[in-house]
């Protein structure tokens, strides 16, 4: 059987999932009466309601006689090392481009990634049905992207598709078509057959699969010879080891599940169940004479945050795993799928540091973890600081923002407060576009601001450029907190009074405990007060007075806005029912002699 092996590359938003969408449809997948819905391939929970793709995850269809493999991948750069794994499976790339938008950032990263891996890349300009877009601009600035990033001669040679997924067509002109006809006979075209070397079995293991009847499962490419099932093999290790095992099962991908198979050959993706302990990056090989393949290198991350056990006064009234075994297991048991993600031991038993790519890399971590029913405690996220040269050095990040012109200043004000610097400022229709080079510790806590500053306008992405010499100190949260004094039930009287001191992240009747933060002070500096005091009862009455205490609504903050907002003495509770930021040492004389010392220290 013919067979075509192509990933779908592009920035946050530019429509990969739902040209995968059109692409199952086009192989009638689906029945002709049968509802399917929108974004089929982003099938987990935190995916359709964050509207994005985490994980990547493989379909098959087939048109015309050839079976097409196509894999989806993320578009943050947050999930890159879900990307930079799986291409190697890929034989051709279709490269989105969002035909406003242009290039971005995240698409010059992947696109980068692609290139070096020999891969055919077949470029597509999608949603040209959109106002002031500008398909011949966007089509120049993909080329010059390609020769920018070393492009062979045949790569820059690209076929160019337009369209636009939402309305179900592509053409390699702007004339609408009736389909996406046009578009599959251009991947049967373009896209190479996968090659298949002489010599004995290889396949490397690019992702894994969990079953809850058949445990681990590996999934990866056949690069050489064949695989059947009951064969022994040999499974060859990053570390140099190798271990001989039987296939017990064997899988190919059809449409969006899985067929069972008693053989695969070389080119095909195929699913190994039976192989145990191995890990992403490993060989299967030929038991007799095993050769591996090199092991897939992933970019290292930026980013680190504590995670330690629940330790405050509510630990575990939510949670069914709230001891550091199972909090260890669980991080571990994340490294072995999550390639871009460390797991380091502190000083402490309680605790470990997680090295990741950023802020929501670790945020969707966590809210994972506090779903299945994990307590744990996060600190502030800290940027990973290196020597070179003898030089301390911290990673620094491109920022593109596009904004409405009137905004422009403001974010400008924003960015270079925080230590970035201006590279590019151009008019693109009514947007204006702005680039910046800014290192990674003044991106926390900027999404927040910026989006306040531009009234919700500005539409914010950035990737890792390279570690470069430290910039000194960025200011963090101007204002100061509200620290609840002692444990107690919050009342509508109390927090009336204490409205002209800030702003609450509490309601009336909420629990809270010493040392919990329960608001914003309206100063810089914290504010301990009693947020449980009820009214004191006398004869006297006044009508209507009593229970008239116009309390302001209380802020509502998620998981990664708490994760920008919390300064370095302050960590945030995650339960599965809660999120609540506190102070790391919760009784006040204390926190004021830790102060002290550590004034006297520096």
């Amino acid at each position: 059987m013919n067979i075509r092996n192509i990933a779908i590359i592009a920035h946050v938003d530019h429509g990969k999932t739902t040209l995968v969408d059109k692409i199952l449809h086009q192989a009638n997948v689906f029945r002709a009466n049968q509802e399917s819905g929108e974004l089929i391939m982003d099938n987990n929970d935190l995916e359709r309601e964050r509207g994005i793709t985490i994980f990547s995850k493989n379909a098959s269809v087939e048109y015309k006689g050839t079976k097409i493999n196509v894999i989806d991948t993320p578009g943050h750069a947050d999930f890159g090392g879900e990307v930079e794994r799986v291409l190697k499976m890929a034989d051709g790339v279709i490269l989105l481009v969002d035909a406003f938008e242009g290039p971005m950032p995240q698409t010059r990263f992947v696109l980068q990634k692609a290139l070096q891996l020999n891969l055919k890349p077949i470029v597509v300009i999608n949603k040209v049905d959109k106002a002031n877009c500008r398909p011949d601009e966007v089509h120049d600035a993909v080329f010059d992207l390609f020769f920018n990033l070393d492009a062979t001669e045949d790569q820059l040679n690209f076929p160019t598709f337009y369209g636009s997924g939402k309305n179900g067509w592509f053409n390699s002109s702007l004339e609408p078509s009736e389909d996406i006809t046009p578009l599959m006979d251009g991947i049967l075209e373009y896209v190479p057959e996968p090659k298949t070397p002489e010599g004995n079995l290889q396949l490397q293991i690019t992702s894994l699969d969990y079953s809850s009847f058949l445990g681990r499962i590996a999934v990866g490419k056949v690069t050489r010879s064949f695989i059947e099932e009951g064969q022994w093999i040999t499974l060859m290790q990053a570390d140099g080891s190798a271990k001989k095992q039987k296939v017990r099962e064997l899988y190919v991908f059809e449409a969006l599940g899985k067929r069972k198979v008693t053989k695969v050959f070389a080119g095909d993706i195929c699913a190994v169940v039976g192989v145990e302990g191995f890990n992403i990056g490993d060989t299967i090989a030929d038991a007799e004479e095993p050769e591996a393949l090199p092991v897939i290198s992933v970019d290292e991350p930026t980013m680190n945050m504590l995670f330690g056990i629940n330790n405050s006064p509510f630990f575990g009234k939510d949670g069914k795993f709230v001891t550091s075994r199972h909090l260890r297991d669980r991080l571990m048991k994340e490294t072995e799928k999550n390639l871009a993600l460390r797991v380091v031991d502190s000083d402490s038993a309680d605790s470990f540091l997680v090295y990741g790519r950023g802020i929501l890399h670790l945020g969707v971590l966590i809210e994972t973890m506090r779903r299945e029913g994990y307590e744990l405690t996060v600190g502030q996220p800290q940027v990973i600081v290196k020597h070179i040269d003898g030089k301390k050095s911290e990673p620094y990040e491109i920022l593109v923002v596009d904004v409405p012109q009137d905004y422009a200043s403001k974010v400008i004000d924003l960015v270079t407060r925080r230590k970035g610097e201006m590279l590019i400022m151009e008019t693109k229709g009514e947007m204006q576009h702005l680039e910046f080079e800014i290192p990674s510790r003044g991106l926390i806590g900027l999404r927040t601001q910026m989006l306040t500053a531009t009234a919700g306008e500005a539409v914010m992405a950035h990737r890792f450029n390279d570690y470069k010499p430290w910039k000194g100190a960025i200011p963090g949260r101007n204002n100061g907190v509200l620290i609840a004094k002692e444990a107690g039930t919050t009342t509508a009287y109390s927090l009336d009074k204490l409205q002209d001191r800030g702003s609450f992240f509490v309601d009336p009747g909420e629990e809270v405990y010493k040392g919990m933060i329960i608001g914003e002070n309206n100063k810089p500096g914290d504010l301990v007060v009693n947020p449980n005091e009820g009214k004191k009862l006398t004869n006297m009455r006044a009508s209507g007075t009593d229970g008239a205490a116009n309390i302001a609504p209380k802020i509502l903050m998620t998981l990664e806005e708490c994760m920008e907002y919390i300064q370095h003495d302050e960590c945030i509770e995650v339960t599965p029912n809660f999120i609540r930021m506190r102070k790391t040492i919760l009784d006040e004389e204390e926190r004021k002699r830790s102060a002290k010392s550590m004034k006297a220290e520096a």
